[in-house]
């Protein structure tokens, strides 16, 4: 994930050899004494929002050592904070969870009610974000020397955002730092120096955006050294982009002049700046493209490219092989650990292996504790992390310095922003160290059994949303017998596929117009970050049911029992990833029908819509 496109000059004492080594020997301070880091992080949080309401009427009393602070302050989920939050959306400018004034909300890919949850931020965060951004290169250089000698491809989008009642922004982390002038205008850095422009990557038509960054990138083509997106799903996207548009980009790079699609004024005219008529290019490009394998492509039209900078963990990794055939097989980088709530960690040894890669937390950027995490070890291995702690499980947590090596843990934050041992949701497992400081596998996301982009839909929801669906098969006599679902990545963009069993017990035959209805009916009743993804960023494609024959599930049960499940503790997967599992699910499809348009979706939150 890159920093901030810049153009500003040089200045004549710039010194990048000293620049990445001050840069190296901080991230040898901070490693080499975390557990004082920590302590003196949780003090100045403390200690700065001593009398915010939320502290005060937990009795914290203004105490910041950390034994007061964890035998007062309760481990807490979004729903506990929620009124507060909604307090501070309504118009609340009291110091309610922070002393400092609350500067907008970062919208999370995580959901609550439907609604993606809303993260207080204060203006100073934005300085760490950056901090944590300054840390990856001068680490990547170490490996790839040189990468200051030409540019980074990196395809990079904002999204719409919406103001709360009380006039707050509220987006997405990366909208907010894009926008910010963090972002915009940030001082001179040889590792800054991207192919798009600003104004293509603030462009809010995503077509539009994608055009231009993409025309841009194949115009300085042998400057390219790294590409990348912030997600793997993203980036491949922009190459598929790129396989059904090739045409007529060809054709403006041949002629020089821009596809007169593009209609935003301050895009075409970033982009002219940099297009000029190469009708040898446009040959090149045109003769790459008209092959019959696009294996390869990347490394096909922009030589000179080292490797591809995306995230490819957690459910990211189900896009390592489309990434591996497009690249010829490039390292595939994943530099740092982030998220709405807080910015965590960088990864120290970025050539590895994606199954491999292991973030360290900077324990300047918050003040981090960890929940034990056990496994079911059923068909589906799944995390058990209970939804409310008691008090023993509370008195569990561990700090950074104390987590063992090979064990799996919630990760807990308390951040300079209000928020207070918070459980994030991630589930990490101790990989390793860099001097005193843990470094962690990122595992997965606690609950969640689908996800193709920034989306993430768990058991309980998708539960829900079956139940509404099948109501649409009870004029037919007919019910719903088992079924498990699979989020399919080998179409572009991704789609989720649900497994149904039927038991028919009426005489007349269900038309497929019925189950259509049954697929837009559940991605109706899924949540707003799924349904941006379907409508407005078109990064999920329409979800498909596949009807099974009877006796299919039997068959994955005896599978499942084969493999070593018992049969008294076996339940049916709602979610499978195995592919011998898919496979044989597939063996048995009968028919198949998808979600005839797209659900509804609207910029904002519902219970605002009367108030915007």
């Amino acid at each position: 994930m890159p920093e901030a496109p810049n153009m500003t000059q040089k200045p004549a004492d710039y010194n990048l050899e000293l620049k990445n080594k001050k840069i190296l020997q901080f991230i040898e301070d901070m490693t080499s004494n975390p557990d004082e880091v920590q302590k003196d992080v949780l003090e100045e949080i403390l200690s700065s929002n001593a009398h915010v309401e939320y502290l005060k009427t937990h009795g914290l009393d203004g105490r910041t050592d950390r034994d007061s602070f964890k035998n007062i302050m309760p481990v807490i989920t979004y729903e506990d904070i929620q009124p507060y939050v909604e307090r501070i959306a309504n118009g609340d400018t009291s110091p309610i969870l922070c002393s400092k004034p609350i500067s907008e909300f970062l919208t999370s890919s995580g959901t609550s009610g439907g609604e993606r949850k809303l993260m207080p931020t204060i203006e100073e965060e934005l300085g760490r974000r950056s901090l944590l951004y300054s840390l990856l290169m001068p680490v990547m250089s170490q490996f790839v020397p040189g990468l200051d000698k030409g540019k980074g491809m990196y395809f990079l989008f904002i999204k719409s955002e919406a103001k709360t009642p009380g006039g707050l922004v509220a987006r997405p982390v990366l909208t907010s730092y894009y926008k910010s002038s963090r972002f915009k205008d940030r001082p001179y850095d040889p590792y800054t120096n991207y192919t798009s422009p600003n104004e293509t990557i603030l462009c809010l038509d995503s077509y539009q955006s994608m055009y231009s960054q993409m025309l841009c990138g194949l115009c300085q083509h042998k400057e390219v050294l790294r590409v990348g997106a912030v997600f793997a799903s993203g980036f491949i996207r922009a190459i598929k982009f790129l396989e059904k548009h090739w045409r007529l980009l060809c054709n403006d790079i041949r002629t020089g002049t821009v596809d007169f699609q593009i209609t935003d004024s301050s895009v075409r005219e970033a982009v002219m700046n940099i297009l000029k008529p190469d009708p040898e290019l446009a040959d090149f490009i045109e003769a790459e493209c008209s092959k019959d394998s696009w294996q390869g492509i990347i490394t096909r039209l922009w030589p000179n490219t080292k490797y591809v900078d995306v995230i490819v963990t957690g459910a990211m990794s189900q896009y390592i092989p489309t990434l591996d055939y497009y690249s010829n097989g490039l390292p595939l980088v994943c530099t740092m650990y982030a998220s709405s709530e807080c910015y965590f960690g960088v990864n120290l040894n970025p050539l590895c292996k994606p199954s491999e890669v292991s973030y360290t937390l900077v324990p300047v950027m918050a003040y981090f504790e960890f929940l034990p995490v056990q496994r079911n070890n059923g068909v589906s291995n799944s995390i058990s992390v209970p939804k409310t702690l008691n008090e023993k499980e509370q008195q569990e947590l561990v700090d950074l310095v104390d987590v063992k090596l090979g064990q799996e843990y919630e990760l807990v934050v308390t951040t300079y922003s209000g928020l207070y041992r918070y459980r994030v949701g991630d589930v990490l497992r101790v990989a390793g160290f860099k001097n005193k400081a843990p470094q962690f596998n990122f595992i997965c996301r606690k609950n969640v059994v689908l996800s193709i982009d920034s989306d993430k839909t768990d058991e309980v929801e998708l539960q829900h949303a079956v139940k509404n669906a099948v109501n649409h098969l009870m004029p037919f006599d007919a019910t719903l017998a088992e079924y498990t679902s699979f989020a399919d990545t080998t179409t572009i963009p991704g789609h989720y596929v649900l497994y149904w069993e039927l038991s028919l017990n009426g005489n007349t035959p269900i038309p497929p117009s019925v189950f259509e209805d049954c697929c837009l009916t559940i991605e109706e009743s899924l949540n707003s970050v799924y349904r941006q993804g379907r409508v407005c960023d078109k990064s999920i494609g329409p979800l498909e049911i596949k009807i099974v024959e009877p006796g299919t599930f039997d068959k994955l049960m005896d599978y499942a029992i084969s493999l070593g499940a018992s049969i008294n503790q076996y339940k049916t997967p709602r979610c499978v990833k195995f592919a011998p599992i898919v496979e044989l699910l597939n063996s048995r499809v009968a028919s198949c029908f998808f979600s005839p348009k797209c659900p509804k979706w609207f910029p904002g939150y519902k219970q605002w819509s009367n108030t915007n």
